[in-house]
């Protein structure tokens, strides 16, 4: 399971032209799901993710962690992330989640995510989004499970 994260001072999606989701000062998540990955997999990302520190303390030193400054969390399914770029100019997909299993885990991760983080917005699986934000830093990091 992949996660790119960015550190964000609002971010929003939209589906067919409609916000699905929005939040101010908090993460923007976008989520890969391999075909390997199970709940355990999930578990320990979505903890990586509240608990990763990337955030200023008073000092301006990134010592915080999401749940620290009770920011909030914004989860966008992201196919691509898995993708194999290795070899040649066009993207492989063989190590990317089945559909099926990609939902499981993405509304597995998602409900759990809600369970811990009161501040938890989420895009559509699958859909065919437009994600805006305003990257504060700008602050991103890979986090791989």
């Amino acid at each position: 399971m992949k996660g790119l994260i960015q550190r964000v001072s609002e971010a929003s999606v939209k589906v067919d032209g409609s916000v699905v989701g929005q939040i101010d000062r908090g993460i923007l998540l976008l989520l890969g799901v391999e075909k390997d990955d199970t709940r355990q997999s999930a578990d320990r990302l979505l903890k990586k993710v509240l608990s990763y520190r990337i955030f200023d303390d008073e000092s301006g030193r990134m010592n915080l962690s999401l749940k620290d400054v009770d920011g909030a969390l914004l989860v966008v399914s992201q196919f691509t992330l898995v993708a194999d770029t290795k070899k040649g100019l066009r993207p492989g997909f063989s190590k990317g989640a089945s559909p099926e299993n990609g939902l499981l885990l993405y509304n597995y991760f998602t409900e759990q995510a809600r369970y811990l983080l009161c501040k938890m917005e989420q895009g559509v699986y699958g859909a065919d989004m437009k994600v805006s934000l305003i990257n504060d830093g700008p602050v991103t990091f890979m986090l791989e499970v």
